[in-house]
This record gives structure tokens, sequence and C-alpha cells, in this order.
């Protein structure tokens, strides 16, 4: 038995095509932060396992939804990904099969404004999503979250399918918000000033556009360079403000 889970808030644009692709699973766990779209109707045609929870964090609200599951194997997916049908095949032989693995880490296909990056470090990009339950425990961290587990993993051929950004604003508004959890993360054991900030993001750009060939991509290989330069640039700008503030004493 198999159970997929997966965390939502107010992604009526993509739960539909999500869960149709994980609807072979044996059980499906969706674990809701109150969404305020249509979001919860569309789920409520794949699966009776909907639960509400306010909004905690990636890690915390996946790892309440791991705990909720009920089968052998755990699959672990977002909305914005998909589970294509030679995954899906591949996902069942190996859990049926595979005596030795208490987890699989899936190569993810990331999409761009709706090409695929095959450069910047975006391929194969295996993620850790399959493995038996009671074998994972949650990382918790509020940026690049993830499940662990112990013992051995392997990894699958078939690719996951995921939709990074849907349009410009969408950009902006990721750009801003990882930005702001990673420099909550990091201020406090990070100091920096003006040539440090300035590094990061330098740093940043080149290492994707040039070290990992996102010119390879054209125009879509120097969009996610520059959008990877400025989450750096603008996290290390709030990790800076936080430190000003605290020297200073204000309270924001």
């Amino acid at each position: 038995m198999i159970s997929a889970i997966i965390i939502t808030y107010n992604e009526e644009k993509n739960i539909r095509d999500c869960l149709e692709s994980i609807k072979w699973a044996d059980e499906i766990i969706l674990v809701d932060s109150h969404s305020i779209d249509r979001t919860v109707d569309i789920a409520k045609e794949y699966t009776d396992k909907i639960l509400n929870r306010t909004w905690e964090g990636f890690a915390a609200q996946k790892d309440f939804a791991y705990r909720q599951a009920k089968g052998d194997w755990v699959l672990s997916i977002d909305a914005d990904e998909r589970v294509t049908p030679e995954l899906k095949n591949e996902i069942l032989k190996v859990i049926s099969e595979d005596k030795e693995a208490e987890g699989f880490k899936i190569p993810r296909r990331n999409f761009f404004l709706g090409k695929w990056i095959r450069t910047c470090h975006w391929y194969p990009d295996y993620q850790l999503r399959l493995f038996r339950n009671g074998k994972a425990r949650m990382h918790f961290v509020k940026v690049h979250e993830g499940f662990l587990v112990e013992g051995m993993t392997k990894e699958l051929k078939h690719d996951l399918i995921h939709l990074t950004f849907e349009n410009l604003a969408d950009i902006y508004r990721k750009i801003n918000y990882y930005s702001t959890l990673a420099a909550e993360e990091k201020w406090e054991r990070k100091k920096v000033g003006a040539f440090s900030i300035f590094l990061h993001a330098t740093a940043a750009f080149f290492t994707d556009f040039i070290s990992r060939k996102g010119f390879k991509d054209g125009i879509h290989g120097f969009l996610v360079s520059t959008i990877n330069m400025s989450t750096n640039l603008l996290t290390y700008i709030k990790i800076w403000e936080k430190q000003r503030n605290k020297r200073t004493g204000i309270n924001l």
C-alpha cells in the first residue's frame, strides 16, 4: 500500500493535474492551510482525507501529513509537480520488488516559463520523495526542507515533472518569500557588509550561468541565473538589515 501526501494553500490552478497524476495511490492525504480558492473543492473529487491546518512552515506541514499516512510506502509530492505514467510504473515496480532500499531519490525535471531547464544545476535535481513509512524523518529548516531516510537509498530513472514559475509576478513573489526565509535562517550566524552582499550575488550568477552552463539554455538559462542572483542579493541585504536593526535597537 502506498500513501501520497501533499500540502496546499490556494493551489486551484495546480491541484487537479497533480492529483490526477497520483490518483492510482492507495491513499491520498492532503493538508490544506485554509485555502480561500477552490483547492479543497477540487481535492474532494480525489480523496476524502483532507485536513485543515494553520500554516506553520513547509517542514511542519509536510511532517504532519507524513504522520497521517497509513501506507507501507509514502510518496511526498508538491502541488506544482506531476508523476508521469512512466514514473508511476517504476514506483509500483520498486515498492513491490525491492527489499533493500528504505527510500528512493527521484530525478526532477524542472520547467521554467514552459522550458525544461537542463543546466544551472536544475537537472537531474534528485529529490528523496519515496520512502518506507517509519523510516524517514523531516529535516526541519526554513529553506530546502526535506525528508531524511535511515538506511539505504537508491535512485529512480524516470522524472518527476516540476512546474516552477507561472509568470513574472510569480517570480517576484517567490524571490521575496524565499529570500526572507533564508535571511531568517542565516542572519544570526553570518556577518555581512557591502562587499559580501556584492560577492554572494555576483558569484551566484556566474556559478549558474558560466560554471553550470546556464548559457546553453539561452534566455531561459540567463533568467534562471538572474533569479538565483536576485534571491542571493535580497537574502544578504535582508541579513544586513536585521543585523543593523539589532545593533541600533530598531525593532521592526
